[in-house]
């Protein structure tokens, strides 16, 4: 196991820039949010740590990539911010994230309500969710794993189409495994930056997919019609855990943080890493270092202080109750699951004390 270093002065430019006019736009920020924000290359931070590398086929290794300081960053031409007119963030379900249908319903409200939180002043707008069939993706069984896995760029095709005129990025969510192109086994999930268009699936979050005892295996020996999408009928779906929804959280965040121009973070433990596995993607944090947390304060243009309580607050809530939204149901339907964060827990108390140093 070895840690990636650098040093105090490479940290602290790629946070701050050599850029005369980068230097001003930093100095302008509030004291208590360039107090937390200088833990970046301060060596006795406990906030802010570097990135450990556990074997070589960890993403930094196995997928050598420029690293993206702030500089790079603010002056990418192809980087797209959000404007008064493209404000929201929308989300896509396809599928069911659960095995009834008020779980499902619950757990996008979560992931919309962690959302709203990270990327805290833009809109996020849930989309009624669709069946697979609705999309009209190429889907196969995975000879090594035996699920059911449907086509990324297909159903990215289909997002960009149904793309509203005032979303910044649209975003499928799925519990069905993925796959980009016939020659690879799966894929976490995929996103086009220029289209502003990603989906992410959580099939490989539950905690039994890599056992011997995982349900979701299909047949082998079954004939699946490219065209019958009845084979999604009753597909199987992970129990929602509070492990899953903290490994959805994060997948959800990263991948919408790439549509944002954060490429993959290199500089310290950040949610922007890479991850090549499952076990890598759990040794991510959920928190973004100074320098990328700066990137999105640049795009999105939040107050850090309103944004750590209101991720405090995500957690705190019980419930993904969201006022003035209506389902049509029965009453016996709206009831509320409590949110299981027992997950986020340590990270609750990390945020706490980030705002300690910002509020100081």
């Amino acid at each position: 196991m070895q840690t990636v270093q650098h040093s105090e002065q490479t940290l602290k430019t790629a946070l701050i820039s050599k850029n005369p006019t980068l230097v001003s736009q930093y100095e302008q920020l509030d004291a208590g949010e360039r107090r937390l924000l200088n833990k970046a290359f301060k060596p006795d931070s406990d906030l802010f740590g570097p990135i450990t590398l556990h074997s070589e086929s960890d993403w930094i290794i196995s997928h050598p990539e420029p690293p993206q300081d702030f500089e790079q960053f603010f002056s990418d031409p192809s980087r797209k911010a959000p404007s008064p007119e493209k404000h929201s963030i929308y989300i896509q379900c396809i599928g069911s994230l659960g095995n009834t249908r008020i779980i499902s319903e619950e757990y996008i409200k979560w992931l919309k309500g962690y959302c709203e939180a990270f990327f805290y002043g833009l809109t996020v707008k849930l989309l009624e969710p669709v069946p697979v069939s609705v999309t009209r993706c190429s889907f196969r069984i995975n000879d090594n794993t035996q699920n059911l896995q449907i086509h990324a760029g297909h159903i990215l095709r289909f997002l960009k189409k149904k793309k509203p005129r005032d979303a910044f990025c649209i975003v499928g969510i799925t519990m069905i495994d993925l796959y980009p192109r016939d020659s690879w086994n799966f894929v976490f999930g995929q996103a086009s930056l220029t289209d502003g268009v990603g989906i992410f699936s959580f099939a490989r979050y539950g905690s039994d997919f890599y056992s011997s005892r995982y349900e979701g295996k299909v047949n082998k020996l079954q004939k699946v019609s490219s065209s019958d999408y009845s084979v999604f009928d009753n597909y199987y779906i992970p129990e929602v855990t509070s492990v899953l929804l903290l490994r959805s959280c994060k997948t959800l965040t990263h991948e919408i943080g790439h549509i944002f121009g954060l490429r993959h973070c290199q500089w310290l433990a950040c949610l922007m890493q890479g991850s090549n596995h499952l076990e890598e993607a759990d040794w991510r944090p959920l928190n973004l270092c100074p320098i990328c947390l700066r990137k999105l304060r640049c795009a999105v243009g939040f107050n850090i202080i309103e944004r750590y309580q209101a991720l405090v607050k995500w957690i705190d809530d019980e419930s993904a109750d969201i006022p003035g939204v209506s389902t049509g149901h029965s009453r016996e339907d709206n009831v509320n699951l409590p949110k299981p964060v027992e997950a986020f827990k340590e990270w609750k108390e990390w945020i706490i004390r980030c705002l300690a140093v910002v509020q100081k």
